[in-house]
Formats: structure tokens, sequence, C-alpha cells
């Protein structure tokens, strides 16, 4: 009852947003954005699993603004993580923070394992960037979107301006489920409204 407060209080999340966290990592988040010069906009949508992904990935200090922009809402983004990464005494930490083992060697494609996890999880937003590096890309990896189609889930778009300082909540895609459609429309859209960090690297 109290997120759902917090939710309905806060411009920027929605009823639907995964939480975590407490108001001092709320707090910490917002200091480091603060300290940084950072500003969030936009709202996040109202839908219980999507698929998010952050462009344009340039710089090292991409992360650290995700992480403080994520705990000053309290906005709980799983990501994919090789299973082999969860052992004692980390595993508890890793799936507390949103974690998700993906088994590399299983005959599942990551695809279905994914839409596995969104079907056993009521309330799971799937965090993924779309280059894959921070080096200058040509494309996005289409990741993303078969796993969006495998789980029949949304895909929303988060970008940044490194000129402006802002992380921008933009779109709720209308996926067409044309792979190359899709793929090539997302990734114009992030061009012509996002600039990275390093602009040479986008």
């Amino acid at each position: 009852m109290v997120q759902k407060m917090a939710a309905y209080n806060n411009p920027t999340v929605s009823p639907s947003t995964p939480r975590m966290g407490n108001g001092v990592t709320r707090w910490l988040g917002s200091m480091v954005l603060m300290i940084l010069g950072w500003k969030i906009t936009g709202q996040l949508p109202d839908e219980k699993k999507v698929v998010v992904i952050g462009v344009p990935h340039t710089s090292n200090l991409d992360f650290i603004v995700a992480m403080a922009s994520m705990q000053s809402i309290g906005l709980k983004m799983s990501f994919m993580m090789k299973q082999e990464a969860f052992f004692f005494p980390f595993v508890n930490l890793f799936k507390w923070m949103g974690g998700v083992p993906i088994d590399r060697k299983n005959a599942r494609n990551i695809s279905e394992q994914m839409s596995e996890w969104f079907d056993a999880n009521e309330n799971v937003w799937l965090g993924i960037t779309p280059e894959g590096t921070r080096s200058k890309v040509d494309g996005f990896k289409p990741g993303y979107l078969k796993i969006a189609y495998a789980a029949k889930v949304p895909v929303f778009v988060i970008g940044i301006n490194g000129g402006t300082k802002e992380i921008l909540l933009t779109k709720l895609w209308d996926l067409t489920g044309d792979l190359e459609t899709d793929n090539q429309a997302i990734r114009a859209f992030c061009a012509e409204n996002f600039v990275g960090i390093k602009p040479a690297r986008q």
C-alpha cells in the first residue's frame, strides 16, 4: 500500500512501476544526480511487464547515472547476467539488485529463457542496452526485440541527453512484429532524440 501511494505521489513513476529501496536509497540516488547535475524528464509507463532499452551507451558514466536515476525514484530494473556469476556469497545480492541468471549452455535460446522468466513473474521490467558496447555501432543488436516478441511484452525507450544532462523517459513502442522494421525505426528514433555523453561514439 505504501509503495502504491508513493507511485501516485511521484509523477515520474506509475502504479505499475516495480519498486525497490526506501527513503534513504531514494535520497542517495537523488543526491548523486544533483551533484552530477542530471535530472529525469518524462514518465514511466503503466505496464507490469516491459523490456526497457537504455541508449545511447557511450561512456562509463552512463552506468553511474542510470543507477542513481533508478535509486532516486525507487525503480527496480532487472538485468541479465551469466548464470556462473551467481555463486556464494554474491547470489542473494545479485538477485536483490535485479540480476536474472542466464544459462548460456542451455539448448533453449535466451529469448525462450526470458519469456519463461516474464511468465513466472507478475511485475518485472527488464533493462537492456541494445548497442552492447560503448563503442560506435551501426545498429542495435535485435536481441531485445526477440525477447519482447517471445514474452509478448512492449518495449519502452529511455535515452540520455549528455548536453542538457537529462534522462529522458520517452516512448512505449508500438511493435509491428517485424524484426528489421521495428529495430530500424527504434534506432532512428533514438538517433534523432538522444545525444550520448561522448557523442563521437554514438
